[in-house]
């Protein structure tokens, strides 16, 4: 008992001790250095923090000093907030900082646009008084926005979730009103949870709209409700999600999905851009209308932790499209349904890790386990697939999957397009789907060309003038989409894939 008490009297004075300043400083005396004369805190949402940047400050002379104030220049009125050295506040008093040591200060900042005359907010941190003050600015802009939130029960707190087809399930969010169903580029919008669109609605995003996803967040169009997005080449719609810093603008997942569920209809986008989700788009189930479920043109999709577009036995059409970097595949078109594509360029250059499917997956079937564990596989006719002057590429092997079992139609057809595939191991050899000489399939197909992609870590797919697509698309889909993705007109010479190329 007594080895106890005095091993905790030993830690008791070592603790005090650890504590106590035992050294002499000096004023700071104008000398600090900085690890930036001014701190951007990005673009941030009105009432929404910002997230946390740092400062480093530096004493690089041989005397251990004391820093007198450091404090926000408007005081405590400043929307900006301070940690220094892990003290939180907005002035502090006697600083210390060793010879040839540092401090750090982290900065924050939540701003109300309605406060400010002027969007661009901000602020000085103030280092000492008199001549020997130095200062770091603080810069931050403030966008005001609509926002979309689901309810909350004003009992027990609980975050609404959506009800579908009747059945209550785990998707926080809610259905948009009449009044929410048009989104406009006045201000952009930030939806928290899932959005959806009521049976019989529509949702009209119109040109130059911006729609920022939180996590866990998106939008989920019903059956028979429609979206129409209306973007155009100097106005895109863009989908993306709600942290606007710069170190986030190539962070794959950072929210849900674009659902057009099970009977929506004549769902519309044109001039797109969406990136940075789990699920592009993902499309479910046959309509009953003889239009395509979604009709798309013109489009990027990017930098997706699964898929670009992820299809289950639905019908697409598709015309001078992107569908670039996914996790898994950029396009799955799954359990059969009936797929157009012209003109489209579909690259999946995945850096993040191992992918294991390739950048275009067809299959006819689903799979699931019945009562007795046994697995079970169920095929749907794909009544089409077709790929008209496009590039499938990438940086795996395979590239290029017709996946399909016996028991319902398979229909699909390449033509004039450049294809990824090199079966290394002949491992694919005796498929006959992917026997690329069966002109029933395929025709005029260039494998493993060089598309000559400008920057395919940066989902940039315009093509040079080393590309191998150059002149490989035919005058048939070059009528049916007589420009390119920017407008470039393409009706006498057709390169494959979404752009004409250009020369770097």
């Amino acid at each position: 008992m007594k080895h106890i008490v005095f091993l905790f009297f030993i830690i008791l004075i070592v603790s005090i001790t650890s504590c106590r300043k035992d050294f002499s400083t000096i004023p700071s005396f104008g000398q600090l250095e900085f690890s930036k004369d001014t701190v951007f805190l990005d673009t941030i949402f009105t009432n929404i923090g910002s997230a946390t940047y740092n400062l480093k400050v530096y004493n690089r002379s041989n005397e251990d000093i004391t820093i007198p104030n450091i404090a926000l220049e408007k005081g405590s009125s400043s929307n900006y907030r301070l940690n220094v050295d892990g003290i939180p506040g907005k002035d502090f008093q006697n600083i210390d900082i060793l010879s040839k040591d540092s401090i750090f200060i982290f900065v924050e900042t939540t701003v109300d646009i309605a406060s400010i005359q002027n969007p661009l907010y901000t602020d000085r941190i103030l280092f000492d008084t008199g001549t020997n003050e130095q200062n770091v600015d603080l810069v931050t802009l403030v966008q005001d926005a609509h926002f979309i939130y689901p309810g909350r029960d004003p009992f027990t707190m609980k975050i609404d979730s959506l009800t579908l087809d009747g059945q209550p399930t785990t998707i926080r969010g809610r259905f948009l009103t009449n009044t929410e169903l048009i989104f406009s580029n006045t201000k952009p919008t930030v939806i928290y949870g899932y959005a959806a669109v009521s049976e019989n609605d529509v949702l009209t995003i119109n040109s130059g709209s911006k729609v920022y996803f939180h996590n866990n967040s998106g939008l989920i169009i019903d059956k028979g409700a429609s979206l129409k997005v209306n973007g155009t080449l100097n106005e895109k719609v863009i989908f993306e999600g709600d942290r606007l810093e710069n170190s986030f603008n190539t962070v794959p997942g950072q929210w849900g999905t674009i659902w057009l569920r099970a009977g929506s209809k004549e769902n519309e986008m044109n001039h797109t851009q969406i990136k940075n989700g789990i699920i592009g788009i993902l499309v479910d189930s046959i309509a009953t209308s003889t239009a395509p479920t979604l009709t798309i043109k013109n489009t990027e999709i990017f930098n997706h932790s699964n898929f670009g577009v992820l299809a289950r036995e639905t019908s697409i059409y598709g015309e001078n499209i992107v569908i670039g970097n996914a996790g898994e595949a950029s396009l799955a078109c799954t359990i059969g349904g009936s797929y157009n594509f012209i003109h489209s360029t579909f690259a999946n250059f995945w850096y993040n890790g191992i992918r294991s499917l390739p950048t275009v997956l067809i299959n006819n079937f689903f799979t699931y386990r019945n009562a007795s564990g046994q697995e079970i596989f169920e095929a749907r006719d794909l009544t089409a697939a077709n790929f008209t002057n496009c590039i499938i590429d990438g940086n795996n092997n395979i590239e290029f999957l017709p996946d399909r079992i016996d028991g319902s139609i398979f229909n699909f057809n390449v033509s004039n397009s450049m294809i990824k595939f090199n079966d290394i191991n002949n491992t694919l050899s005796e498929v006959p789907e992917l026997d690329f000489d069966n002109t029933s399939n395929y025709q005029n197909i260039l494998l493993n060309g060089n598309s000559h992609f400008r920057n395919s870590s940066l989902n940039d797919f315009i093509i040079g003038q080393d590309s191998e697509a150059i002149n490989l698309g035919n005058l048939i889909g070059a009528n049916l989409v007589p420009t390119d993705i920017l407008e470039v007109i393409r009706t006498l010479n057709p390169d494959a894939g979404a752009y004409q190329h250009i020369e770097f």
